[in-house]
């Protein structure tokens, strides 16, 4: 017996999955459903699932367009952190699922809704992202999970479910598909059958937002990025949008074959999953974001924040963005860049990201201190050096000198 349930808010992509799960949560829970939708810059249209939100009886159909907030509050303080997931993966889906799990507990607010639902799988790290997300935002909320509760457990059984209820089938759904796609803004990531042999090499069929590098321009591609307290804001010296400017690099990266990513990683319910990642336009952010920390961020709070990193993509990937630890997390990397302002020129040439010079107003770089030639620094004096280096090496001299 299944608990009540008035009205639920779901994640509907308007595909195959959430539409069928649309209707198993009216004939189950014979309640009202809400669906939501969210434009985060997948590159598809997605006016399609408010029709067919209507025609499957939704109560209220919500199409938002969230690509600015997803840049502004999401992406950006991410990659103040130059957060990367096992020292590889920009966490492109990561990233997507608190502003999704937020938005669904607002319109359950809005709509008077006491409970929420995703299509994801109950072998998968967004099952958690989602629910640690609607349980930190509105602890009482009651979610409904499809997937761990419905006896549809074969892609046979989904297609006679659709089929049964008149749920229109794509063509291509009717095979079995080749593997599975998720994409935004910042990235798309292909998993799933064919990719589920980690030595089989990829075909080129599953890039969708790139070229291959090989296939890339023979001339470089030479751009200029400018950065204000850490965020990119200029590209060639002109201000664009948070959006926009992601939009933009994406198009450079996708022109020079940069961002692809073939990876084995560790979920965080405890198995291994091969998948393949394209950023283009994040890849390009994070090498630049790098060069301007390189001339303005003090060392030991660069090397600070390398270490604290690896801990801060953890709590992204395992879906702890509302978590307590992240926003303390957050607050002191929001500090670090106060004064990480300053451009980056960079040289893009087949799959490369290459930095070929970085300038900064509080630059902490000075060659009148670093030059091999006579120095107009008189506060230097290269004899201080060996009692520098003597003191540090006191403790290497007396285990010696003890124990031999």
């Amino acid at each position: 017996m299944t608990d009540s349930v008035n009205k639920v808010v779901l994640a509907y992509s308007g595909w195959l999955d959430t539409s069928i799960i649309l209707r198993w949560l009216q004939d189950t829970y014979h309640c009202e459903v809400v669906t939501f939708t969210a434009d985060l810059g997948q590159g598809e249209d997605i006016e399609p699932a408010r029709e067919k939100a209507r025609m499957m009886g939704a109560t209220e159909i919500y199409i938002e367009d969230l690509r600015e907030e997803f840049v502004r509050d999401f992406v950006f303080p991410m990659f103040r952190a130059n957060t990367l997931y096992e020292g590889t993966y920009l966490l492109g889906t990561s990233i997507a699922r608190p502003l999704i799990a937020k938005r669904q507990i607002e319109i359950a607010q809005e709509t008077g809704a006491d409970a929420v639902s995703h299509g994801a799988t109950g072998k998968g790290n967004d099952q958690v992202r989602f629910e640690l997300g609607y349980y930190a935002l509105k602890p009482d909320i009651k979610i409904i999970a499809p997937w761990r509760e419905w006896d549809l457990t074969s892609r046979t059984a989904l297609l006679d479910f659709a089929e049964k209820h008149q749920i229109p089938i794509a063509k291509d759904k009717r095979g079995d598909a080749p593997f599975s796609v998720d994409a935004n803004l910042l990235h798309a990531s292909s998993e799933g059958k064919v990719l589920e042999d980690p030595w089989a090499e990829a075909g080129d069929y599953i890039w969708s937002r790139t070229i291959a590098p090989e296939d890339a321009p023979d001339a470089p591609t030479y751009i200029e990025v400018g950065f204000e307290k850490g965020d990119a804001v200029l590209i060639d010296g002109a201000r664009l949008s948070p959006a926009t400017l992601l939009t933009a690099l994406n198009e450079y990266g996708r022109a020079n074959g940069i961002g692809r990513l073939d990876l084995v990683e560790n979920r965080f319910v405890g198995m291994k999953n091969r998948g393949l990642y394209e950023t283009p336009g994040g890849t390009i952010l994070h090498v630049a974001h790098r060069a301007v920390e390189s001339v303005t961020l003090d060392r030991e709070m660069g090397h600070l924040k390398d270490e604290l990193m690896p801990r801060y993509a953890k709590l992204i990937y395992n879906g702890f963005w509302f978590a307590p630890e992240r926003l303390m997390l957050q607050a002191a990397i929001d500090y670090s860049q106060q004064d990480v302002s300053g451009t980056v020129r960079l040289k893009l040439y087949k799959g490369n990201t290459t930095v070929v010079g970085r300038k900064a107003e509080k630059s902490l770089y000075s060659a009148d201190w670093v030059t091999f030639e006579e120095s107009a620094v008189a506060d230097y004096d290269h004899k201080d050096a060996e009692g520098f280096i003597k003191l540090n090496a006191l403790r290497l001299r007396l285990k010696k000198i003890l124990q031999g």
